[in-house]
Parts: C-alpha cells; structure tokens; sequence
C-alpha cells in the first residue's frame, strides 16, 4: 500500500528565509520565538499551559534536526529519531498561501501577484463602485489593511445597522468580505463573493475569502467556520492533477479545496479547529487506496494565533497538534508516508500581523521510512517531488 498524507501546519516558519529582508522579515521565526516565549514564562495559559514548550513527538520526527539546518548547521542523527528532516525555501514571488501551497504541488508561483498596498483607502473606487452596484449594496465599510477580528469588532456593529459589508485586505493577495451570517445572510455573503471574484480578476488577486460571524456586540462578535475562500485556479498542472491522471484520489482536507479552486480535487472534507481537521484526515485515511493523497491543511496556527500575534496561544496549539499528531500516526499503514510541511510563516511575535519569508520544516515519516537527514531545500516543489516518487507518478516539469 503507497499512500501519501501532506499535513501542512499552516504558518509554522522555522527561521527567516535566504531573500527575507526583501519582504521586511530579516530576523523572523515563528517556531524559535514562540520556544523562547514559553521559556521566558510569557506564553503560561493559567490552567492550559505552562514552562518550555513541549513537542515531543514533532522531536521524535527530526523537528530539532530541521531547525538546525535552516540555521545553516549540521545536525547530528541522534538515536531514537523515527523519520527524516529537512527545511525548504520558497522561489515563488509571495508569502501567502496560495503561493506556499502551489508551490508545495510543483507549482512555483513566478508571477507577481496584485496587490492592495495603501494602507488605508486601499481599493480604487471604480472597484468599489463597481462592487456596490452589482451587487446592490448600500455601500462598504473599511476599504483598509485590518486584522479581521480586530476589524469585526470595531465595525461589525455598524455593518448591522447600516447593511453595509466590511471590506479589507492585508499584504496578502486578497480581498476579504465579513458580513453577519444572520443580519446579512450567508447566501448573500457568498454571492457578493462571487461578483467579487469576477470584478477582482484584472487586478490579479488571488484570493476572495468569505468571513461571516455571528454576535450581537463588539464584545460577543465570532467569526464562524463557514469561511470560504474563492482562488484563482492554478495556472498549470499540480501534483494534485497528476495523482488523479495515475487513477489515485485526492482528498481535501479543510480549506485545500478553495486554495485550489477546486482543481485535482476528487473528495471534499470541511472541518473547523484541530480536532476536527484529523478527525477528517483519518476518516478519509479509511477510504484512501493505493495511489491516493491526503491533503491536509491546519489554519488555526496561522488564522487564530498567527495573525493575531498570539504568541501563548499558537504554543497551546502546537502542543494539541503534537498530541494529535501522535495518535495519528498508531493507524498508519505499511507504505504509507507522512509529509509535515508549512506554507510560510508567521511569527506571532513580529511587527503587524501579516505572514513571515521562513523557511518551512519538512518532516517525513511512515511505517516503512528510515530516519535520516533529507537535507535543505532550495524549494518547496521538492515535496511534490518526494511524493511523486512515493507513489509512482510521472514527474514532468517542476513536479
């Protein structure tokens, strides 16, 4: 049996990448300075978490091992390592997520893509006003770089009394729309999403994401897990699609359907929070057959702890997912191989709260994978590579 998992721990950067001081992030590490948080006591959760971090399993897998290389170290191959270790650099032209993950398929992002870079009055007002008569709006609110729960808090009172959505953007490719799954709608969140998406494709943007939440006040506002993301479809074949051509599936774990627009998807599984997202990944891992990759991606790190610069929060989270992790791995299969991966980073102790240039860990394990240094990559295509590999696909371009 040759089955694939790429578990992708969205945000987790392991140190700054080779071309970092180019986006503003020379120095960032997401992984090293959530450690020194928890070793300095700032990241104690009374009740939750306390002390140095604790990642034992992640250990076991060559995670110290890896963060050494991308310091430009040599690692020693200690006894009781149980997978291999490696780091990767992006090629592509952004920091975001679509660029991360496509670039993970064998799908390097060399394009640039378009951006909203005025912080405030962000997006030109033909877009606006083309936006607002198409989708017969009264108008918008935000029109700004914004945290989105920061965002909803300070404008989502107003978005009810006046009907009007909010609209904000980051250093991301992306346009994002929060509305009131009750006040507003869900449906009609969604529908203005989609004439977003056709108004925002000469710009170039990547991506439109969705963001309803529910509440009655600033102090009550939540953002739901009926988020959903409207991507630009890749512009070549992926790994994805040559799984699917070799007769294998792919199933989608959380939001890599929408990273993907729907591309070299065969099966869909929504799931919100951690548990949920491996509760899915193992339900499909019960299905899945020989040839078959199961794609997953864990955005809480980045989403709720990354960009809200939560440092004692995203320490929590890496240690539930350790946990996870775990116990997901007593149901692997022989021949079955693990891929743990990021998409960027996003160090939760940097300036603003937009993602990090990190280089990313690369861990790999399985049943029938023997410990050892997979080495410093100078880019993420090499996942797809390795993936290829282990299941036997034709490999034709960066892939």
């Amino acid at each position: 049996m040759a089955r694939c998992f790429l578990l992708v721990m969205d945000s987790f950067g392991i140190g700054h990448a080779p071309d970092a001081a180019a986006f503003g992030d020379e120095g960032a590490n997401t992984y090293a300075h959530i450690r020194q948080g928890c070793s300095s006591g700032n990241a104690d959760i009374p009740g939750v978490r306390s002390g140095a971090l604790k990642l034992p399993f992640l250990q076991k897998l060559g995670l110290k091992q890896a963060v050494m290389l991308a310091a430009g170290k040599s690692p020693r191959a200690l006894p009781g390592l149980q997978g291999q270790w490696g780091c990767a650099s992006s090629i592509s032209t952004g920091k975001d997520t679509i660029s991360g993950h496509w670039e993970m398929t064998g799908l390097p992002v060399t394009f640039d893509w378009g951006y909203f870079s005025q912080r405030e009055n962000s997006f030109p007002t033909e877009l606006i006003e083309q936006l607002i008569k198409s989708a017969h709006l009264p108008g918008i609110l935000g029109n700004c770089h914004a945290s989105g729960t920061g965002i909803i808090a300070a404008l989502g009172e107003e978005h009810i009394s006046s009907g009007k959505p909010i609209c904000y953007t980051s250093a991301d490719s992306v346009f994002q729309i929060a509305a009131h799954e009750d006040h507003f709608g869900l449906d009609r969140l969604y529908d203005v999403c989609e004439i977003a998406r056709q108004l925002l494709d000469p710009y170039n943007i990547g991506r439109v994401i969705a963001r309803p939440f529910i509440g009655d006040s600033a102090a009550t506002f939540s953002r739901t897990a009926n988020r959903q993301d409207y991507a630009v479809p890749p512009t070549g074949k992926t790994l994805l699609d040559r799984v699917i051509d070799n007769g294998g599936a792919v199933h989608a774990v959380g939001k890599i359907s929408d990273i993907f627009a729907g591309q070299g998807i065969s099966y869909k599984l929504k799931a919100s929070g951690h548990e949920e997202l491996m509760a899915a990944t193992i339900k499909a891992a019960q299905t899945a057959k020989d040839g078959d990759l199961i794609f997953t991606n864990f955005v809480d790190f980045d989403m709720l702890f990354g960009h809200q610069r939560d440092l004692p929060g995203y320490a929590n989270a890496l240690e539930e997912f350790d946990l996870l992790l775990q116990d997901f791995s007593t149901g692997l299969k022989p021949g079955d191989m693990v891929i743990i991966t990021a998409d960027h980073g996003n160090d939760p102790s940097w300036k603003g709260y937009d993602h990090t240039r990190e280089q990313v860990p690369i861990l790999i394990f399985g049943p029938d994978i023997k410990a050892g240094e997979f080495g410093a990559r100078s880019s993420f295509s090499d996942i797809a590579t390795t993936i290829g590999q282990h299941l036997g696909l034709a490999m034709t371009g960066n892939t």
